[in-house]
């Protein structure tokens, strides 16, 4: 930068007023410089052993140009792709992907970080809901209501996302488990009803709520992508068996413990990237 500077005051002496226009190009320069050393620790100061925690981050967002590129990623690529993404907010991280990296793993607080974000991504396999190709009219649907409000039990925000049937009618759709993993939880819970719980290779803790009944694993049993875990309902909100206080859907929320305490991180966007892969199943 000293050298650039000399070369400039130099100019300068030999053109005179003459070259006001370099004058201007050059403080222009030193600005963008400045800009460029600020933007790049900032960007910096975003990585620390807090960052998987955070709410921002927590929110899993990224821009739709992004999205294409991550649903065209392989799966055990997804979270170190996406990890670069939300620290350097840039659109195709892809294009440098290597040098990136590399910057970024220097960092003590890289792995726990790049760990979370492998928990989140990688392990997912199949949408929740199959379709049925003899009813194909039987849909489902989900917008981003992460941490909306919701008063039942007491005001709280919403730790995920509803999938809304198209039919209304408990029983009738099936839900897979999206990732491999062991069944980690089963049974009644007041505002979740009849829920099953899968923690997957990675750690990601899959919570499957609202079901009708269940499929044939139990608490302690492995099961495979793909492999049906129950059926959508509408129980929940009351005492055990309680039904029909709400429409039949899937509630699914997604969980890590990255400071010990149980933490809801956003499942939009996975369900996003998992509905470009949907089972068949004849319902």
């Amino acid at each position: 930068m000293n050298r650039i500077k000399e070369k400039w005051r130099n100019l300068e002496k030999k053109t005179g007023t003459q070259n006001r226009f370099c004058s201007f190009f050059y403080c222009d320069f030193l600005r963008g410089s400045k800009h460029y050393r600020y933007n790049e620790k900032a960007k910096k100061n975003r990585l620390n052993l807090k960052t998987g925690s955070t709410e921002e981050f927590r929110k899993l967002g990224m821009e739709e140009a992004f999205f294409q590129v991550l649903a065209k990623t392989d799966h055990e690529k997804r979270g170190r792709l996406y990890a670069i993404y939300f620290l350097e907010n840039s659109l195709f991280p892809q294009d440098n992907e290597k040098e990136l990296f590399e910057k970024w793993s220097e960092k003590e607080e890289w792995k726990s970080f790049e760990k979370i974000c492998t928990a989140l991504w990688n392990d997912i396999r199949y949408f929740p809901v199959p379709e049925s190709p003899k009813h194909p009219q039987y849909q489902v649907s989900f917008v981003d209501s992460w941490m909306g409000e919701r008063t039942y039990g007491g005001k709280r925000g919403h730790e995920g996302c509803d999938l809304m049937a198209s039919k209304d009618i408990p029983g009738l759709y099936p839900v897979v488990s999206m990732t491999d993993g062991v069944v980690s939880a089963r049974g009644w819970l007041e505002k979740g009803g009849y829920r099953i719980g899968i923690t997957a290779p990675s750690g990601a803790y899959f919570y499957y709520a609202h079901l009708d009944s269940y499929g044939s694993y139990q608490e302690g049993d492995e099961v495979k992508a793909g492999d049906i875990i129950g059926f959508m309902g509408n129980t929940g909100y009351g005492p055990e068996g309680t039904k029909g206080m709400f429409a039949t859907h899937l509630h699914l929320g997604i969980y890590l413990y990255p400071d010990g305490e149980e933490t809801s991180y956003n499942p939009y966007w996975i369900l996003r990237l998992a509905g470009e892969k949907k089972l068949s199943c004849s319902f």
